[in-house]
């Protein structure tokens, strides 16, 4: 395969019913919500998991969208997570509200739901629109300024886990070394940039340190505009520290790929104001080299192919930026 795939993010994930799910956490989920539930809408065919995802109308009249998985699942602990984390948010923060959630265990499985307020929206990003960039770009700067400093006292550093011995920043230093392939059906400069490449990915411990709250996992699948063009986030597992610009760079390659001018945007945004270059393509290098590692190996227990290609496609889309950037093509 040479070039990034086409990724359809609508239909990405391969969820069960509703039907599908055990009784006890019904049962457990209606307690909670204090009410019957009608009626379970389709699951969303977003994301990369196999967690139920899906809209529920009920008996009191309100529409709730539930997401629920059981343990050893990745989104069983995920969806604990943000239900942890989104009533802790500021108010300034645009998150669908939690309204309930709920435990149960059928047989030796533990389950766990989350309810939050339905939010009827669309995906931006498909393509990007300079209308949809623009809103985006205004959220991300209220984000940035309602996290900044971190309101959660807990967090890790997001430069911290890229030095976890999991993470593959040294991949391209491997790759040159003859330790790993170079990846099959990329840029064919990308192996003469791989020494660049590191080096900007070895800026990390001082690029990506920072005081604000990041979501660290912003793609347009988990944005939402809603019927007034107002953009929300969604997702919130991933909270670690880091720079506030890090979630909204980590946006512009995509932007670019479909035409957005992302020099003129950085030079715009009070989120870029004075952050050196190389802070921004370390960002990206790493962003790149993440997504380079394990393609060809099965996805995690719990996700779809789909995420492997969508590895891909990012891994090629933040190398292409990158290029553009700095002039490698």
């Amino acid at each position: 395969m040479s070039g990034p795939p086409d990724v359809d993010y609508t239909a990405t994930s391969a969820r069960p019913s509703w039907s599908a799910l055990p009784a006890g956490l019904q049962e457990a989920l209606a307690v909670a919500l204090g009410t019957d539930i009608v009626e379970a809408g389709p699951s969303v065919g977003s994301g990369f998991t196999g967690g139920f995802a899906a809209p529920l109308r009920l008996a009191d009249g309100r529409e709730v969208f539930v997401k629920a998985a059981d343990d050893p699942m990745h989104a069983y602990t995920a969806y604990q997570r943000e239900a942890e984390i989104v009533p802790q948010l500021p108010p300034a923060v645009r998150v669908p509200r939690i309204v309930a959630t709920a435990h149960a265990t059928d047989g030796d499985t533990k389950w766990f739901a989350v309810a939050a307020e339905r939010l009827v929206a669309r995906m931006p990003g498909q393509p990007w629109t300079p209308g949809d960039f623009q809103a985006v770009t205004a959220n991300c700067e209220v984000m940035a300024a309602a996290l900044t400093p971190s309101p959660f006292a807990d967090l890790v550093s997001f430069a911290d886990i890229i030095g976890d011995p999991d993470f593959p920043d040294q991949l391209a230093a491997d790759i040159i070394a003859g330790r790993r392939p170079l990846p099959d059906g990329f840029q064919p400069w990308l192996g003469d940039r791989l020494r660049e490449l590191q080096d900007l990915a070895d800026l990390h411990p001082h690029a990506l340190r920072g005081t604000a709250a990041i979501h660290g996992d912003l793609r347009p699948d988990n944005l939402l505009m809603d019927a007034t063009n107002q953009c929300w986030t969604v997702d919130w597992n991933w909270l670690s520290l880091g720079p506030p610009w890090f979630d909204w760079v980590g946006l512009l390659p995509l932007a670019h790929r479909d035409g957005i001018d992302t020099a003129a945007a950085i030079e715009a945004s009070p989120l870029t104001a004075g952050i050196p270059a190389d802070d921004l393509d370390s960002a990206t290098a790493i962003i790149a080299l993440y997504f380079l590692d394990k393609l060809d190996a099965p996805p995690p227990l719990g996700t779809t192919l789909e995420l492997r290609r969508h590895q891909r496609l990012y891994a090629w889309t933040f190398l292409d930026w990158l290029a553009a950037r700095r002039d490698w093509a």
